[in-house]
């Protein structure tokens, strides 16, 4: 968002310099760049809230004293008589309508509405809409202005899934195809407004109108996240109600638009129609200042503590009532954030940690674990702890890093089937995995934790003659842990495919059991998994798919074929990516071994075509082909 200094420091009783304000505002953790007295500033997304000068202006207020009262129409306001009709108050909880009708003389615009159009270079529109755009920047509240000639019929709000495409006509004059899940206004069922995004062209004001209708809404984010991308629109309105707006401020910022509009021209009349489909209050938190502390490591004082939040706009009584535009602050946590915030991270004392040194390579049953495992050709993967599905006994997070995710898991199997989905759309055809992680639960009242191992494998044994036609599946998990002492039977459960979203019809088979439940005596010492380990590189795993050329050579002589496997492994290339034997024969009647060689070749960069790999692959039948006692029947 781009602000103009000058424009800001309007709403601060002291008149900081740039550079102060710029100081401020990085410590705020709004990160910001500086061209020409304009701030270019970038923030987080669950900071809606400051997305307007208003809101910077709050959120500085901790540090300089602000004048937030603007301007606002003082008298009473007559109720309108709309026909309107809310058919989704879940999307659309809270809306409100200004009829305004004026004169047609409208004045220059006034120097604070003539600046913001100069300073921030943006074109003008139409009279009401100028307002309107002024009014989002001043405030954050996006509002929509209809020309009220057009309004005959009835006006209605609703969340409609289009099976076929819809033809829109926005007001920028673009046409767009609405198909899915939309929020729109419609009138006597024709789409006139993309709701949070666009308003459409037919219902636009121009620079005639004398009497608009104001839309002043609050819509819930999730019904507007992604339709300006979907669309290929670019929207201000959409960015803001993505991030979510103040639920109560609709009346304010509509009497803020009647003043504007009586500074520049006659108002002949005002009414407005304001709907709510249930009581909305502010949310609350426990008053914990000792839980503050021990989260930031501090002493902050009891006053010190109330006089950051009220000058944030929190009422601190017997508990922390949040203002109605902080959505972003639910729990202790949050309020921690923002005293860190204030006093300035570099200013919270710093505190020696005393970390225990790193302990010798020693065998622990989990290393032991371990070791088996990749010695017999798994993988160890480390999944996230963290899922968007409720369980009875889940734990819920107070402050998630990502919403969709508050959950802890209470199971390994579900991660790894995920694993599995993954290697199976890069041609993965023969996938060994394993995790062993500490698991959460909540049980009467206490945090159960135990450290469980999660085993999952589909597809071929191996990539080698013996393993290539053999399956993964309950008999190779039996035979895996035939030798290993286990204090309880393995449940091994077959995965239903026909619920996962794949086309790969090779059967997967995962158990998971406590960690404990093994007997340390019978497994691999971990050692020589530790040494491995430390050499261990990242490897980049292409998103392209992976095609493969199988080769049968008839050897004549034993001993050619371990020239045959040395000319292969010289071939070099970026986009050959493996080799094997997947098929071997002796056949003692006719003198002669047949060897069946696989080539897999894939890139990083785009998907094969068969001239690029031909290319490859022909100039592997031409090394191998020219080997002594080696024929490739087919191949002259």
């Amino acid at each position: 968002m781009k602000v103009a200094y000058k424009h800001l420091v309007k709403l601060l009783d002291e008149q900081p310099d740039i550079n102060d304000l710029s100081l401020k505002l990085f410590q705020l953790g709004h990160e910001h760049e500086i061209v020409n007295n304009i701030l270019d500033i970038e923030f987080t997304p669950n900071r809606g809230d400051c997305l307007s000068l208003l809101g910077l202006a709050r959120d500085l207020s901790v540090f300089y004293k602000s004048s937030l009262d603007l301007n606002e129409y003082k008298d009473p306001i007559s109720s309108l008589d709309l026909n309107f009709k809310n058919h989704s108050n879940a999307a659309c909880p809270k809306i409100s309508f200004l009829k305004i009708e004026i004169d047609k003389d409208i004045s220059e615009y006034k120097d604070y509405l003539q600046s913001y159009f100069d300073d921030l270079k943006i074109n003008k529109n139409n009279f009401f809409t100028d307002v309107s755009n002024y009014l989002a920047y001043e405030m954050g509240q996006p509002t929509h202005c209809y020309d009220f000639s057009s309004l005959e019929g009835e006006l209605a709000f609703k969340e409609t899934n289009f099976d076929a495409n819809i033809e829109f006509e926005t007001l920028l004059g673009s046409k767009i195809n609405l198909k899915g899940i939309n929020s729109v206004f419609t009138l006597d069922n024709k789409v006139i407004n993309l709701a949070g995004v666009v308003g459409g062209m037919k219902t636009s004001c121009s620079k005639n109108t004398n009497t608009a209708l104001i839309e002043c809404a609050y819509f819930n984010p999730e019904s507007i996240i992604g339709k300006s991308v979907k669309y290929n629109i670019h929207s201000d309105a959409s960015h803001k109600f993505e991030r979510g707006v103040d639920v109560k401020c609709q009346e304010k910022v509509l009497r803020r638009f009647i003043s504007i509009v009586n500074d520049h021209t006659n108002i002949t009349n005002v009414s407005m129609f304001t709907e709510d489909s249930k009581p909305i209050t502010n949310h609350k938190i426990k008053y914990n200042l000792d839980k503050i502390n021990k989260i930031l490591g501090t002493e902050i004082s009891d006053n010190r503590y109330k006089e950051i939040l009220t000058a944030l706009g929190f009422l601190c009584k017997d508990s922390i009532e949040v203002p109605s535009y902080r959505t972003d602050v639910r729990h202790q946590n949050d309020l921690a954030e923002e005293v860190a915030r204030v006093i300035g991270y570099n200013n919270i004392p710093i505190v020696k940690l005393n970390i225990p040194k790193k302990p010798n390579k020693e065998v622990s049953l989990e290393n032991s674990i371990r070791s088996y495992l990749v010695d017999n050709g798994f993988y160890e993967v480390i999944n996230a702890p963290f899922i968007n599905n409720n369980h009875s006994h889940s734990i819920k997070v107070d402050n998630p890093l990502d919403s969709n995710r508050e959950y802890l898991r209470t199971n390994i199997s579900d991660s790894l089937i995920e694993n599995i989905l993954y290697n199976e759309k890069r041609q993965q055809d023969s996938i060994k995995l394993f995790e062993i992680s500490d698991i959460y639960t909540f049980n009467n009242g206490n945090v159960d934790v135990v450290t469980n191992l999660a085993i999952i494998v589909s597809g071929r044994r191996g990539s080698n003659h013996r393993d290539f036609s053999l399956k993964l599946d309950e008999k190779y998990l039996e035979e895996l842990f035939m030798n290993v002492d286990i204090a309880i039977p393995v449940a091994i459960n077959k995965i239903d495919k026909n619920k996962l979203d794949t086309k790969v019809k090779a059967p997967v088979f995962v158990f998971e059991i406590e960690v404990k439940n093994f007997q340390p005596k019978v497994l691999h010492e971990a050692p020589k998994l530790l040494d491995f380990l430390e050499t261990i590189q990242y490897r980049k795993i292409s998103d392209f798919p992976s095609t493969f050329r199988d080769i049968s050579f008839l050897i004549k002589e034993p001993s050619q074929i371990d020239i045959l496997r040395e000319t292969i492994g010289l071939i070099k290339d970026p986009i050959l990516k493996d080799s094997f034997i997947f098929d071997y024969y002796n056949d003692e009647k006719a003198n002669n071994i047949k060897i069946g060689f696989r080539f897999i070749f894939q890139s990083y960069e785009t998907t094969l075509t068969d001239v690029e790999v031909n290319i490859i692959f022909t100039n592997i039948v031409n090394m191998t082909k020219a080997i002594d006692g080696i024929e490739i029947p087919g191949v002259l």
